[in-house]
């Protein structure tokens, strides 16, 4: 049987649990559940915890519009350049690990890139992107996006790598497995856990992005996060529009975590952090 301070001290955890879930739920609820409000009852006081009616105009004026093509543009621009920062960091990593390639200055020279605040390189990049042509283009921002994720999936494939035993390698190498083929047979399913959660870290990173998404966009590939600021305006806020892109918009990242959760966790504890 519990003694009562063991029994305090489980229910002020569980308070403690409680409050912090609260804090962080909160948003995410008012946020959604405004997306199913009514205009009046967006600005109603007291605030209206739950609709009379859950509505679902806010989503069907998306949809009539033609707005919610932002979503599918960026899961286009974010998921093409996932795959391709996932696919040369890794080789790059690789080459950093095994054969030591610039030594450990270049692994820091390459993390330094990504401290770099995007605003310092955003009007350099607007003026190569119009004598380029890429303005306003898929394969701008991808080619974008994977050239400044770059250096954090090296720098984060560079510690799962280190942490796969050499030996193993040797051995395929010994028994006639080309170094493609130990990348492929050895490597990479040794570092999943760690491809996978680097690879939604560089997603949501992409995904998020703002400030490249509003100098290089006009109206072709608009991304979600560019396109909630055009219900802002001058005279009235649309909050049920914001609410209902949001939401849309938050969906694809929330699947992305759930399916990789297993691998998410895994790949954190493993040594995301070692460097």
């Amino acid at each position: 049987m519990m003694s009562r301070r063991a029994t305090t001290r489980l229910g002020l955890r569980y308070a403690a649990v409680i409050a912090v879930l609260l804090v962080f739920l909160f948003p995410i609820y008012w946020l959604f559940i405004i997306s199913f409000k009514t205009p009046d009852e967006i600005f109603a006081f007291p605030p209206v915890w739950w609709p009379a009616n859950i509505q679902f105009a806010n989503y069907a004026v998306l949809f009539k519009d033609g707005d919610v093509i932002v979503v599918w543009n960026s899961l286009v621009i974010a998921g093409c350049s996932t795959v391709l920062a996932m696919f040369f960091g890794t080789i790059c990593a690789y080459s950093l690990v095994r054969f030591r390639t610039g030594g450990d200055d270049l692994a820091i020279w390459i993390i330094s890139q990504r401290m770099m605040p995007p605003i310092v390189i955003v009007f350099p990049v607007f003026l190569l992107y119009v004598w380029l042509g890429a303005v306003d283009t898929y394969w701008g921002l991808i080619l974008l996006y994977t050239a400044f994720n770059l250096p954090y999936v090296i720098w984060m494939m560079r510690g799962y790598i280190a942490d796969i035993p050499i030996e193993l390698e040797e051995s395929a190498l010994v028994d006639g497995c080309s170094r493609w083929q130990v990348l492929t047979g050895v490597v990479f399913p040794m570092a999943r856990a760690g491809l996978f959660a680097t690879a939604v870290f560089t997603f949501v990173f992409a995904w998020n992005d703002f400030i490249f998404a509003l100098v290089l966009t006009r109206t072709e590939v608009l991304t979600y996060p560019v396109q909630v600021t055009h219900y802002f305006g001058g005279q009235s806020n649309f909050w049920a529009k914001i609410a209902a892109m949001s939401v849309l918009g938050t969906v694809p990242v929330f699947v992305a975590v759930a399916m990789l959760q297993r691998y998410l966790v895994r790949g954190i504890s493993m040594g995301a952090v070692k460097g």
